[in-house]
């Protein structure tokens, strides 16, 4: 059990105990995953023009700052409490203009201390979105990004509607006022000028800052991909647990469970990689256009045959028990296919979020 823990602060999750009778039988992990949409929705913002970004969370320190690490942030305030969060942004509000995004009840006097507080009102807490100036309808971060992005460029169009009206009407002015415009061309004139300053205007409904409002993919294949990896997500605990498991097994409890978890990456891990590969690939490359576009993704697959393919040749199951060498190399292909599927899953899932409707 003092393992389990240990393990449990290494990965920055809860644990709550389950007793039987009053003898302690297990526990139950708990953990907060990151939005799939985060890291994408913080380039965005940096590309629209936010400097500085700060994590603000109640959460220990060493869990944020291995989150907030990880999606570039460039400061980390861990373990804070309401009253934390609001010292924090307003000291940030003597110096800069402050934006605070939030979702819970914790976040509620932020929220309303900063110049804009945004909330996700989808899925968050009711307070929060009472508190925030701006309430995101559709659970997905990104969209505060796209909508700045779609501020900005209406704002310039704007300005240069204004400029040319006033530029026109100034140029038709000084020609009326030296005798070259009689009063009716005048007015026609004033007229056209008033329509071309309309039109230019309009400009701004054709705005689509991010590839996703060019570039749809189909919303039922997104979502078979993100129900696939669903049903697989108890495939890949079970190599990190069975990694784990292996040296305190008996022998032929070793041979058995390797058998089983081999029948299950080949019979239902590869085929979805497969159809991936042959199917789904394809269909976006030809959306994102360029040569070979998800070269990166495909490459992963590569490493994902592989490590299964070692998998089955490091042990045989006529040999009982499996020798201590052999034992340590299945560990670590264990541990390291179960890697490089968390972090392909996650790619797939960004990149085709980002490009669904």
């Amino acid at each position: 059990m003092d393992t389990e823990l240990k393990r449990l602060a290494v990965e920055g999750s809860a644990a709550i105990f389950v007793a039987i009778d009053g003898k302690l039988e297990g526990l139950l992990e708990l953990s907060d995953p990151l939005r799939l949409e985060t890291p994408r929705a913080l380039r965005l913002l940096r590309r629209a023009g936010v400097r500085r970004i700060s994590m603000l969370t109640g959460d220990k320190r060493e869990v944020a700052e291995s989150i907030g690490g990880g999606i570039g942030v460039d400061e980390v305030h861990a373990e804070l409490s309401p009253a934390g969060k609001l010292a924090c942004i307003s000291q940030a509000a003597r110096s800069h203009c402050t934006m605070m995004i939030g979702d819970g009840v914790n976040d509620a006097p932020a929220l309303a201390s900063a110049q804009l507080g945004v909330a996700m009102g989808a899925r968050g807490a009711a307070a929060a979105a009472e508190s925030a100036g701006v309430v995101l309808l559709i659970d997905k971060l990104d969209r505060l990004a796209e909508a700045k992005m779609i501020a900005v460029a209406t704002m310039r169009i704007a300005r240069q509607s204004v400029a040319l009206g006033m530029a026109l009407s100034l140029l038709a002015m000084a020609g009326a006022a030296a005798g070259y415009l009689p009063p009716l061309d005048g007015a026609l004139l004033q007229e056209a000028i008033d329509v071309a300053a309309i039109l230019n205007a309009l400009r701004a409904l054709r705005i689509h800052p991010l590839l996703s409002n060019r570039i749809n993919l189909a919303a039922d294949k997104v979502q078979a991909l993100r129900e696939q990896h669903q049903q697989l997500e108890p495939l890949l605990a079970q190599l990190s647990d069975l990694a784990r498991a292996l040296p305190t097994m008996k022998p032929d409890q070793q041979v058995q469970a390797l058998q089983a978890l081999n029948g299950l990456l080949r019979n239902e891990l590869m085929p979805h990689e497969q159809a991936d590969e042959q199917e789904l690939y394809p269909a976006v490359s030809s959306l994102l256009g360029g040569d070979d576009p998800l070269a990166a993704l495909s490459r992963s697959h590569q490493e994902i045959f592989r490590g299964i393919h070692r998998l089955s040749r490091l042990f045989d199951p006529l040999q009982n028990p499996i020798p201590e060498a052999a034992m340590q190399d299945i560990q670590r292909t264990l541990y390291g296919l179960e890697a490089v599927l968390r972090l392909h899953f996650a790619q797939e899932n960004e990149l085709f979020s980002s490009l669904s409707p």
